[in-house]
């Protein structure tokens, strides 16, 4: 894994020309008018190189806020002005640390990072799993919801008397997805058009649910995490996921088949 806080003698060079304010120098109170006065005017750039090392200053700067930021997301609190001191510290030979020791503590801090963020990620997998369950299990207690032995649920919203697609077959259909807390993943309806695909190219849970459907007919789907994205972590479908969709299928396009 790549550290996540690399700190550049070019970007510590910016930090320290850009970034590093004496904190003991008292902070005047300005208008807003006035402040804002003095921050354009704060730097006047003479060339297009002292433009662009502006520039390149900037670009740094963000770069190393979000490196502090990031880590904070996960309970890692790097402080900026420990980070600016070592950039100070350097530059005026006081570093604290030796270069075996700035490595040793960024490579830890990669270890941290890492093995926090395995953690979350497998808490926050076993709470979908858990609440995946619990869901399906109340699910079951409806009526007219039947489950296949692949362990697919389904509930017949709409009936129809339409023919039924094959797995080879290419469907057109309607659909909203949602986690079981009811957060919307995905829906053609908000797209404003239908969706068309080949049936043997989705999610196991859509492959054998949506060949149950005749068409015209519109079903919701319960979806276990083994017949949808499994382990797969996302940023809209957690892993270990229960999915919900609402399915109308709209017609069949078999011509292919019918062809040979």
């Amino acid at each position: 894994m790549k550290s996540i806080f690399k700190v550049s003698l070019l970007a510590a060079t910016v930090m320290l020309a850009v970034g590093c304010q004496k904190e003991e120098e008292p902070k005047q109170e300005v208008a807003p008018a006035a402040e804002q006065v003095q921050a354009e005017n704060a730097i006047t750039f003479k060339t297009e190189d002292d433009k662009a090392a502006y520039a390149i200053g900037a670009s740094f700067a963000n770069y190393l806020a979000q490196s502090i930021e990031k880590p904070k997301e996960i309970g890692i609190d790097l402080k900026k002005e420990l980070v600016l001191q070592g950039i100070e510290d350097v530059f005026t030979d006081k570093a604290a640390l030796n270069e075996d020791e700035i490595r040793m503590a960024l490579e830890g801090l990669d270890k941290r990072v890492a093995e926090t963020m395995q953690k979350q990620v497998a808490e926050k997998a076993a709470a979908s799993k858990k609440a995946g369950e619990d869901f399906r299990a109340e699910f079951a207690k409806q009526d007219g919801v039947k489950t296949t032995d692949s362990g697919l649920m389904y509930q017949v919203l709409t009936a129809a008397d339409g023919e039924k697609p094959k797995e080879t077959d290419t469907v057109e259909v309607h659909y909203k997805g949602t986690l079981t807390d009811g957060t919307q993943f995905d829906s053609s309806y908000d797209r404003g058009q239908t969706a068309t695909f080949p049936l043997n190219r989705v999610i196991p849970g859509w492959t054998e649910g949506v060949q149950l459907m005749p068409v015209g007919s519109k079903f919701k789907f319960v979806i276990p995490p083994e017949l949808a994205y499994g382990e797969q972590d996302t940023p809209s479908i957690p892993a270990n996921s229960t999915l919900v969709f609402e399915v109308e299928l709209i017609g069949i396009d078999n011509s292919d088949q019918a062809a040979q």
